[in-house]
């Protein structure tokens, strides 16, 4: 059902033979090493996920492979770090080999297609989002048992997102209307049915109260949860005030939908966008000098972005497309203005991506690498970085629609692990913020999760085939 471990990583923790446990030469895994990422993001990576300098000092090794576990270990025992324990570095050069590739098992089911699924920051929530209006909120530390069922107010096709306040206190849900609803999760009460037994205030994002004006695609909280920023379908970007209760910002951002925004780092000033103009954009609210204009523009998709994911660090972020790629983005590359589109196709992504445009490549490609594999259709599928604190963002991770989690390894490009079990797309999944668990949610109406070692008292879930046919697109 998945690796548990890399490739390169299998093969330096078992032995440092020429011929790796699944066959590869030493001439091969040269091979694809040459074409790894050569940029600083790659040796800010490679830095965060290595061992410290006082035991890489100890520890001679005759390769680039990480050191054995083992090794590390006894280092440890040494005192060869000087500090008695393991660094931040040691930590994540050991917990990063583990992938959380075991299982499945069972999390939550409904029949509905789930959408959403994230770790709280601190991980010890989980949110689940499903179309039957059902938000589910499950307490990580009490075997995911359900501590909030949400259901949610005025849903039009589906929850398209939801995102916890920094505090954990409150969970913000969108549909494809302007009305933001926001809920107090920190209450006793388990149901949480709109306005009967709860109030699930309206944050309404439109200047006229017209609740068919447009839908809202993603929302995320400033990290001192004070106000939202959201990517909509009349081509805009809005941030609310949540002290204020009202938008205080709208940018006409693209010239097509804004399927997804995101802060690129915890000051707030800085907003990411992708749409479907096929651009990402960067934001800055400290000057923004004419109306609608951004501080930069990135192209190199051919098609619509469907999500974002910031590193954290106000510079580099990820985006999934419908051109079926990831890409790597710095923003010290970005331009000022965007020609005209490089490609407008009638390509609808209810069907496959036609073959004979996948090793296309922009003429005026900025990102620093690309990651396929996984196929990008039917919906607003996501990707992310792997957790800082477990893995130094050592990988890339993705749903996909043919029903998988993708595991991809930053610099090199490689994908280091495929995990199989569910019957339908996979729209979101989240990594655990400081354990080898990840959660994967799908169109089959299944909530999995996957662990490294893994649960030996759980029996994994036998392949889930439910006949169910779906359409929708979002």
């Amino acid at each position: 059902m998945g690796y548990a471990m890399s490739r390169f990583e299998v093969d330096s923790e078992m032995h440092d033979e020429e011929t790796a446990m699944d066959g590869t030469s030493s001439s091969e895994r040269n091979q694809e090493q040459s074409v790894a990422l050569d940029h600083e993001i790659s040796h800010l990576t490679k830095f965060r996920s290595s061992p410290g300098e006082m035991i890489q000092r100890v520890i001679s090794t005759k390769s680039n492979r990480p050191i054995s576990t083992v090794k590390m270990l006894s280092a440890r025992e040494a005192n060869c770090s000087g500090k008695g324990r393991f660094s931040s570095q040691d930590c994540c050069h050991v917990l990063s080999r583990y992938l959380p590739a075991n299982g499945p098992w069972h999390v939550d089911g409904m029949n509905s297609r789930a959408y959403v699924s994230q770790f709280s920051a601190d991980g010890t929530l989980l949110v689940a989002g499903f179309q039957s209006s059902n938000v589910r909120i499950y307490n990580v530390e009490k075997g995911y048992k359900v501590q909030k069922d949400i259901h949610a107010r005025s849903l039009r096709w589906t929850i398209t997102d939801t995102c916890l306040s920094p505090d954990q206190q409150y969970l913000v849900y969108t549909s494809l209307t302007p009305i933001i609803h926001i809920v107090n999760v920190g209450s006793s009460s388990v149901e949480s049915h709109a306005n009967i037994t709860e109030i699930h205030y309206g944050l309404d994002f439109s200047a006229d109260g017209d609740e068919d004006s447009f839908g809202i695609f993603s929302v995320k909280f400033s990290t001192d949860g004070r106000e939202l920023v959201a990517g909509t379908n009349d081509s805009s970007i809005y941030v609310y005030d949540l002290d204020a209760n009202k938008v205080t910002l709208r940018l006409p951002a693209h010239s097509n939908d804004v399927n997804t925004v995101t802060f690129a780092d915890e000051s707030g000033h800085l907003i990411y966008s992708g749409s479907d103009d096929n651009l990402c954009k960067v934001w800055d609210r400290r000057c923004l000098v004419a109306k609608g204009r951004p501080a930069g523009i990135l192209m190199g998709h051919l098609e619509g972005i469907t999500f974002i994911d910031s590193r954290g660090d106000g510079r580099y972020f990820i985006s999934n497309s419908k051109d079926q790629t990831i890409k790597l983005w710095d923003i010290r590359k970005m331009s000022a203005n965007a020609p005209r589109a490089f490609a407008d196709s009638d390509w609808d992504y209810r069907m496959d991506y036609p073959s004979h445009v996948r090793n296309i490549k922009h003429p005026c490609d900025q990102s620093l690498s690309t990651y396929r594999g996984h196929s990008v259709l039917r919906t607003l599928i996501r990707c992310y970085f792997s957790p800082a604190y477990s893995t130094g963002q050592k990988y890339i991770y993705t749903g996909a629609y043919d029903s998988s989690v993708y595991i991809y390894d930053v610099v090199s490009g490689a994908l280091v692990a495929k995990l199989d079990y569910h019957d339908s797309t996979v729209r979101d999944c989240s990594w655990h913020p400081i354990y080898p668990i990840l959660v994967s949610s799908s169109w089959d109406g299944t909530v999995a999760r996957w662990e490294f070692p893994g649960d030996a008292k759980a029996p994994a879930l036998a392949r889930k085939r439910s006949g169910r046919s779906y359409g929708g697109y979002y």
